[in-house]
């Protein structure tokens, strides 16, 4: 799902809280991640995009008394360009034991991970088109998460009962926190087939479809297959869970396996999130288009942090509360990430707002689908209060995760919230039908999805931005200019000339913005064009003037920067008093 900070405040500004279980600290202090492990994505090295990632093979054996994981990975790639280097991810903090190339082992020179880019030196050149695989043994205590998911790496935690309860969440710092892969949005494997070895008495679910449980003695082994997973979506969760199942019809003629992994004594509140699992399929696949991972499942799994949308498996951890909007925001946007971060993927991380705009957005408009325009236009509201603007949401140039969703270096929560608005304001331009086409269009690929002609895809800012413009036979490059590459909201002004009420658009770098304007004057809404970005109409004096009545236009507005630049003094206020307090 989500970036760490930027979840945080999702919850907080919702007023949620994560699960009551909270992870312990680590036993000892843990070394240090290098700046390499802590970025994930940026540029693609050209040697990591010469390879394609068929397929990986993973083998994981957690011991939760020592905190420890032993890994062994097989990869298996194509080359697309000819090469005589494979150049992986790994925490330089997990040693490697062993590297084999095609079954026979590597001697210690033949490889290196200084800094956590694990450079593989082949035996011999790989032409183009030409396969190779490598095996990597590896292991030790893996990276502990501070604060997970906002902070990356594992959550070694415990039930009420003392039993293990263990979760990754990745999505920060990257896949190299735990296995060797390519740190990459696109750096998808076409297959994966994980193995998590756990005492016998936890049970350990997975991405995708479990293949086997086997019965070692003392262990058993969890096998799991997923087709196409986001690095960071690949997922461990261990421990005591019982299982909800059940089976779900789609209105595309397929059934759609459920599962919902839970702790003891949970009970009432897993089976009260699982008997929302069938509306939000319904919503998603009616608004949107067929669930991407039918013929694998639908799967939740309680953890002891609050979420993260781990392909077909999302990680969640909010406590089973009941909301006013009647459905549980943290599992529906972990669930939309489904299609939009799993089936669409951003190509790089400065498009990330495709993720989590969208994302962001399907919560107001499930509430609309549930209950009409209160809850959907009272989420906006909520959104619209917490924008910054200190930067663009896209940048146009390649970016870490670090650097979007931190909002010091790029534009944080704005990615969510102000996409969350953009996408609004553009359903009102366009009308819903050219909305939903657009989007179904971003997220298959093509206008008309069914089950089994689309597969998982990567896209970026400007090719939903063509995709509108096809759809609707407009040039709309001046509406994403403003909304994505500028950092400041448009600007509305007004000015009076006897009854003549003239009105002008206002950006932050003079550009065109001919966003057509509604104003009630009296019962009637009049539609201005601004064509050139004005626009006049005739207001008597004393007359009732309502601008933009239906709340169409993401804008600039006071009253809403007065009332941020308020909250922040009484929360400057406040911590002044309380470090006031602890001195006294």
């Amino acid at each position: 799902m989500h970036p760490r900070l930027s979840l945080l405040a999702l919850g907080v500004a919702l007023g949620l809280t994560a699960s009551a279980h909270a992870a312990e600290p680590a036993a000892v202090e843990q070394p240090k991640l290098t700046r390499q492990t802590l970025d994930s994505g940026g540029t693609m090295p050209a040697e990591q995009a010469r390879l394609h990632f068929d397929h990986a093979d993973l083998h994981f054996t957690i011991d939760p008394q020592r905190r420890h994981l032993d890994g062994e990975a097989t990869l298996h790639f194509t080359a697309r360009e000819p090469t005589d280097v494979l150049l992986l991810d790994l925490d330089k903090n997990l040693p490697i034991r062993i590297i084999a190339v095609d079954g026979k082992a590597l001697a210690a020179s033949a490889w290196s991970n200084p800094d956590g880019r694990l450079r593989i030196h082949l035996p011999k050149p790989l032409a183009k088109g030409g396969s190779v695989s490598t095996t990597i043994a590896y292991g030790g205590q893996p990276h502990v998460a501070k604060r997970a998911p906002w902070d990356g790496g594992f959550v070694w935690s415990h039930t009420d009962d003392g039993q293990p309860w263990i979760a990754s969440a990745v999505e920060g710092e990257g896949c190299d926190l735990f296995w060797p892969c390519i740190d990459q949005p696109t750096g998808e494997p076409d297959l994966v087939d994980t193995y998590v070895t756990v005492p016998k008495a936890l049970a350990a679910p997975g991405n995708g479809v479990l293949v086997e449980v086997k019965d070692n003695g003392a262990t058993r082994t969890w096998h799991w297959r997923i087709k196409q997973p986001d690095t960071y979506a690949i997922t461990i969760n261990v421990g005591p869970f019982e299982e909800l199942k059940g089976d779900y019809k789609s209105r595309y003629g397929n059934t759609i396996p459920m599962e919902l992994w839970y702790l003891r004594g949970h009970e009432a509140g897993a089976k009260a999130l699982f008997g929302e699992f069938p509306r939000m399929l319904d919503f998603f696949e009616q608004e949107i288009g067929p669930y991407p991972f039918g013929d694998e499942k639908m799967g939740v799994v309680e953890t002891p942090h609050l979420g993260m949308e781990h392909q077909t498996i999302n990680a969640y951890g909010n406590g089973y509360p009941k909301s006013e909007y009647g459905f549980d925001w943290l599992l529906q946007h972990e669930f939309a990430h489904e299609w939009f971060g799993n089936q669409m993927t951003n190509r790089n991380w400065d498009d990330m707002w495709l993720h989590e705009g969208f994302g962001t957005y399907m919560q107001p408009l499930y509430g609309q689908y549930l209950h009409g325009d209160m809850p959907y236009f009272a989420m906006l509201h909520d959104e619209r209060m917490k924008l910054t603007n200190a930067a663009p949401i896209v940048s146009g140039q390649p970016k870490t995760e670090e650097g979007v969703s931190d909002g010091k270096l790029g534009p944080g929560l704005d990615i969510y919230y102000k996409g969350s608005l953009m996408l609004h304001t553009l359903r009102g331009l366009i009308g819903d039908d050219a909305f939903f086409e657009s989007v179904r269009r971003l997220v298959y690929g093509r206008p008309d999805p069914e089950p089994g002609n689309f597969k998982p895809r990567y896209a970026t800012t400007k090719e939903y931005m063509g995709i509108v413009d096809q759809v609707t036979g407009k040039d709309l490059k001046w509406f994403f200019d403003v909304y994505l590459y500028d950092a400041k909201l448009p600007r509305l002004e007004s000015s009076r000339q006897g009854d003549t009420l003239r009105f002008q658009w206002v950006t932050g770098h003079g550009e065109p913005f001919p966003m057509p304007l509604e104003v009630q004057v009296g019962d009637t809404v009049h539609t201005l064009p601004m064509a050139d970005g004005t626009g006049e109409l005739q207001v008597p004096e004393g007359s009732l003037m309502i601008v933009d009545p239906r709340s169409k236009v993401l804008r600039e507005m006071p009253h809403a920067e007065a009332f941020q630049a308020w909250e922040k003094a009484q929360k400057a206020e406040k911590k002044a008093s309380e470090k006031a307090g602890k001195k006294d």
